[in-house]
């Protein structure tokens, strides 16, 4: 009897210590296939050799898990690039994953095993179990994989090749650009008693390389179509724009062209303030050149108008109007309690339309669009404004007024966007919960890609991508989820550029990942309009992004990469399928005028004239002027609307 307890409780024991890998690696049913990926290992003086990794994976119905097991070790970034790869393959074949459990062996002679070079390849594998279709066996691959599924960049490409070679592959896929792969070369002359070391840095082209060394085949691949395509023989139509479809942001010309008139008409009103008043020599000079920027901004935004680029003249407009209102309130601010008042009034604005906010009924998608825009808005205005506080109480009353012109004109967006919405009111209620549970699928999607690059840079590198999330998480907790839904798209737009411009440092390349960019958001806008749906927002990024791809300069390349990718993810928000259908030619709906800005300001002026007290006061509030003289020239720089 006590053997037959002891047994039974040893059974009870080992069970319990399997781990809920071990017992889900027998799926009930689903589809197995067998993948191999090179890899690279050090040899015990340090010589670096490739190995090949293989990888069994299995897919089968289930509930949207995803089950690694290693042998002997895994990084973190496998976990990270395998949940990656099961995003992209259900996004490539439109499939909903959450239906679907992944099962993933992976065994390697390496002693320890990374996931970001073998992304590609376990997507490849996914997408092939799902088909139900087999595999070459005689092709190889490396290379990450991107969420808008391109193939990213790794190292090791020649020891990879001779892992691929090692295991009879004839073809090995490599991501696109790393043919010509830079191998350090040591030489030893010797000098008499002496011997010199030299170490020099040799280009090799891959493709000659291999095929002479080895007899092996090196084609570069862009995404996982054409990775697919070469392991399995089948073709994956790419989702494709149609030639018709207009982007135009013309539902905002009588907006652009009001704004226009009334924020060249407030600059004009206090520029002659600035003027008339008696500020000293050195305050005088730093607000002339504030309002010289402003001056530079407005004729940008008559050239935009004239272009027909609505959304990036009102943009243009807002980051003038910034810059104009801090000159303004600091012209008018007699002393600390001025400040503090004009900060009180922002404060309550910002509550009045919070409020408004909570209780508008959203109707319809394209409503809701316009409204996440204004609650994001929202609360960049409250960010702005606690700095404008942060400031005002440390006593640097020039970056109080600065950041408080900040938050006011923020707020006067948020109002507009608002505006915009209850324009476009349109179809069924759509409930928080909705809004809800959209926010926590973009934040876990985003956290997912985020958490697969620190796995790679680490966290130091990243804080403000990082940052951008957690504030997402920050709002979703106190139940602001549009907003949260628009940090969660921000920071995984700035991730995929990450991931995709990862090793680029050539201008042309760069313009080839934007092209692609701007192809993929130009598609999104003609999935939404073939649905029904008007994405006014999405146009607007997709403008605005023209607007910087037509100057010169890396940085303004990547700020329109940011905006394309903004484009592609408010574009197809909310929507239930996001595949490429039948593109219909819906009507463009005519927005009325919504005329958001003022010249008042919340500061009321008690004398007309400064005594010495105030000139004091002006001390005061401009004495960090001078050494921060960015916060007026420089802000808003690349601000939407």
């Amino acid at each position: 009897m006590r053997k037959t307890i002891s047994a039974a409780f040893l059974f009870l024991v080992i069970v319990s210590l399997l781990s809920p890998l071990a017992l889900a690696q027998c799926p009930s049913e689903g589809t197995t296939v067998i993948i191999k990926a090179p890899a690279v290992s050090k040899t015990s003086n340090g010589e670096l050799i490739g190995v090949a990794t293989t990888f069994s994976i299995t897919v089968a119905p289930g509930s949207g898990h995803v089950y690694i097991e290693t042998w002997p070790l895994t990084e973190v970034d496998m976990q990270a690039s395998a949940r990656l790869a099961v995003q992209v393959a259900g996004q490539v074949l439109g499939v909903d994953m959450d239906k679907y459990d992944v099962y993933i062996q992976v065994k390697s002679d390496a002693p320890t095993i990374g996931g970001p070079s073998a992304g590609g390849t376990m997507t490849v594998g996914i997408i092939a179990a799902l088909k139900g279709w087999k595999l070459r066996d005689d092709v190889m691959m490396t290379g990450m994989i991107n969420p808008d599924g391109t193939i990213g960049p790794v190292g090791g490409i020649l020891e990879k090749a001779s892992a691929a070679h090692s295991v009879g592959a004839t073809l090995f896929l490599i991501p696109e650009g790393q043919r010509i792969q830079m191998v350090q070369q040591t030489e030893q002359t010797q000098i008499g008693p002496l011997v010199q070391v030299t170490n020099k840095v040799e280009p090799v082209d891959v493709v000659e390389y291999a095929k002479e060394r080895w007899g092996l085949e090196v084609k570069e691949i862009k995404d996982i179509y054409d990775a697919v395509f070469y392991f399995t023989g089948h073709r994956i139509e790419k989702p494709q724009a149609p030639e018709s479809i207009s982007i135009d942001t013309s539902f905002l010309k009588d907006d652009a062209l009001n704004d226009y008139e009334n924020t060249t008409k407030y600059y004009k009103e206090v520029e002659q303030k600035l003027k008339d008043s008696d500020v000293s020599y050195s305050s005088y000079t730093l607000l002339r050149s504030a309002l010289n920027q402003a001056d530079l901004k407005l004729k940008n935004a008559k050239d935009a108008i004239d272009k027909g680029m609505y959304y990036t003249a009102l943009s243009l407009d807002f980051q003038a109007r910034i810059t104009i209102r801090t000159v303004e309130w600091s012209l008018e601010a007699q002393d600390n309690r001025d400040i503090e008042n004009l900060l009180k009034s922002i404060d309550e604005d910002i509550k009045i339309t919070e409020k408004e906010a909570e209780s508008r009924t959203i109707q319809g998608i394209t409503m809701l669009q316009a409204i996440a825009a204004s609650e994001q808005r929202i609360e960049e205005a409250k960010r702005y404004l606690s700095d404008a506080w942060a400031a005002y109480y440390k006593g640097d009353y020039w970056n109080a007024i600065g950041n408080g012109a900040f938050a006011y004109e923020r707020l006067q967006t948020a109002k507009f966007w608002a505006g915009l919405g209850e324009k476009y009111a349109n179809g069924d209620a759509i409930s928080r919960d909705v809004v809800k549970g959209v926010a926590r699928d973009y934040l876990d999607n985003a956290r997912l890609i985020v958490t697969y690059i620190t796995s790679m840079f680490g966290e130091a590198a990243l804080q403000d991508l990082l940052s951008e999330l957690d504030k997402g998480e920050s709002y979703y907790e106190e139940g602001k989820y549009s907003a949260a839904l628009f940090s969660a798209i921000e920071a995984q737009a700035r991730a995929n550029i990450i991931l995709d411009t990862i090793g680029i440092d050539n201008e042309t390349v760069l313009r080839d990942k934007l092209n692609s960019m701007k192809q993929d958001a130009k598609t999104a806008i003609a999935i939404a309009q073939s649905q029904g749906i008007y994405p006014l927002l999405g146009i607007a990024y997709y403008e605005f992004a023209q607007s910087y791809e037509e100057q010169m300069g890396i940085d303004n390349l990547v700020t329109a990469m940011t905006f394309y990718q903004y484009a592609k993810e408010t574009s197809t928000i909310f929507l239930q399928n996001k595949g490429v259908p039948k593109i219909e030619s819906p009507a463009t709906p005519a927005v009325p005028l919504i005329n958001t800005t003022s010249t008042q300001t919340p500061i009321e002026n008690e004398t007309s004239t400064q005594t010495d007290d105030s000139r004091r006061n002006e001390a005061v509030i401009y004495a960090s002027g001078a050494l921060l003289a960015g916060l007026l020239l420089g802000i808003g720089l690349g601000r939407k609307l």
